[in-house]
């Protein structure tokens, strides 16, 4: 067999869809999208009227919940794009890139409505709590209902939990907004307001720190969750005729579509066609790792004679090598 054997994983054809069909995606986005515009402008008018900046500050909060679905959708569309050009992967990480920004709005709201809660600790001032209890019942009608419909999505992306993650919070704060307007309502405690914010400022700092964790290690090239690649190297040398496994690399292209690529080396006689399938077979198996890459190339003489010595002077990740050929 000749050396420089390079294949791809056939588990999966290369342009394989991932969870819900992007259409589906795309009209149950727009439906959220659709419910959270057309409240917010209801609540706007309401907020003005009666003089409450609880309602004002929920209705910039939906108006992050709406960039954030209008940034999902965008992601959507540019990544069913086919790959071409210099883009090899296509423009699958925009959705990351849609999720960073999410994850970064609601810290920045969060740390606005902190903000904003000490301040009306500090002094409470006059709100309508009718109007407030009233309008927060509407809104977790209405987020309830967006929320539900980006249920329908595809969760498994990034970039629509961010989204999810929006309305999901902007629901708590309208609950919270509902339970400080009854007791504005009944004992006039202005104060209510301000502690439900900061209940609120809680929940939007978890969801987003999560956001930015999980879309920060995609862009980082960091291996999946729950996978760990000198487990996974030391599995393959396991495997047999298999001399030295290098440049390992586990990845994640975008949510939910895990890759890897790795430099085989095998025994002078041992057929690299064949190793090269059962190798593909135990990560398709053992890993559900079905985008792969492997060069599978006989061991040269020089590894035999000299163990110290590396294959690739430009080594790019741990070597793992058998026991015959440690260093």
């Amino acid at each position: 067999m000749d050396k420089h054997e390079h294949a791809h994983g056939h588990g999966e054809p290369h342009g394989h869809s991932h969870g819900v069909n992007a259409d589906a995606d795309r009209r149950w986005l727009s439906i959220a999208l659709a419910l959270i515009l057309g409240f917010m402008a209801v609540e706007v008018v309401i907020g003005l009227v009666a003089h409450s900046l609880a309602l004002l500050s929920d209705a910039a909060h939906m108006l992050t919940d709406a960039a954030s679905i209008v940034l999902a959708l965008i992601a959507v569309r540019l990544a069913a794009r086919p790959a071409r050009g210099t883009y090899t992967y296509g423009l699958k990480r925009a959705e990351i890139l849609s999720a960073q920004a999410n994850g970064l709005t609601l810290l920045l709201l969060a740390a606005w409505l902190a903000y904003e809660a000490v301040k009306r600790l500090l002094n409470p001032p006059e709100v309508a709590g009718g109007w407030v209890l009233v309008t927060a019942i509407a809104g977790i009608g209405v987020n309830v209902a967006a929320a539900w419909a980006l249920s329908k999505a595809n969760r498994a992306s990034l970039n629509i939990q961010g989204a999810f993650q929006h309305v999901l919070n902007d629901l708590y704060a309208f609950i919270a907004t509902a339970v400080a307007g009854a007791i504005m309502l009944l004992t006039g405690f202005s104060r209510a307001d301000a502690l439900a914010s900061l209940v609120v400022v809680v929940l939007m700092v978890k969801a987003g720190l999560g956001l930015l964790r999980d879309s920060g290690r995609i862009l980082l090239e960091a291996a999946p969750a729950g996978i760990d690649p000198d487990h996974i190297g030391d599995d393959l040398l396991r495997q047999p005729d298999v001399v030295e496994v290098h440049d390992l690399h586990v990845w994640v292209i975008t949510s939910q579509q895990p890759a890897l690529s790795a430099h085989v080396l095998v025994q002078p006689a041992a057929d690299c066609h064949a190793v090269r399938v059962q190798l593909q077979e135990v990560l398709a198996r053992d890993y559900d790792l079905t985008h792969t890459t492997l060069q599978v190339d006989h061991v040269g003489e020089e590894l035999l004679q000299i163990p110290s010595g590396d294959h690739c002077a430009d080594s790019h990740g741990p070597v793992h090598r058998g026991h015959d050929h440690q260093h």
